[in-house]
């Protein structure tokens, strides 16, 4: 499963929501599509998309089945919304989304350990990784990216140097 984005709204009286997403393009999302809502930390519940209206490059006014009221659908803002890998694999094979679970090796350090997320922050993507039990960000922009190895799940980076130490001391 990789995160998508996440309600942020309702819309209009019929239960609708907005849907907030990271995938750029606006014609991936479609009726009959599968949701995965996180109601509660680490539990995806599945929601099929009755209907789905780009509003912008980046959201989506989505009707789910079973959904058709205001108070319902308020019940879904806030949360995060995942789906499986190979939707976004349509949209595009380069998002950071997909190097969630990918080892991270610095060119000169080794091997740091595994993606356990990837958050955007404005136009810039972040990396976190858990190293020495802390979590550290890591700017995947050119300068740091060296390598994305798509089919042995690796991203090679050549860090600045004293970037970790901010972190790890």
């Amino acid at each position: 499963m990789v995160r998508i984005g996440k309600i942020v709204a309702t819309h209009g009286l019929q239960g609708a929501v907005v849907l907030k997403h990271v995938a750029g393009e606006s014609n991936w999302l479609n009726k009959d599509a599968i949701l995965f809502v996180e109601l509660r930390k680490d539990s995806q519940i599945p929601h099929f998309v009755a209907s789905a209206k780009a509003a912008s490059s980046e959201e989506y006014i989505v009707q789910i089945e079973d959904i058709d009221t205001v108070e319902a659908a308020k019940k879904l803002v806030g949360k995060q919304v995942y789906v499986k890998e190979d939707v976004l694999k349509e949209v595009s094979t380069n998002s950071p989304l997909l190097w969630i679970g990918f080892n991270m090796v610095d060119k000169t350090k080794g091997g740091l350990g595994q993606i356990a997320d990837v958050v955007q922050a404005g136009p810039q993507w972040l990396a976190t990784l858990v190293i020495d039990g802390k979590e550290v960000l890591i700017p995947l922009v050119d300068d740091i990216l060296i390598e994305v190895n798509m089919r042995n799940k690796y991203v090679r980076v050549d860090l600045p140097e004293g970037l970790l130490e901010v972190y790890i001391g």
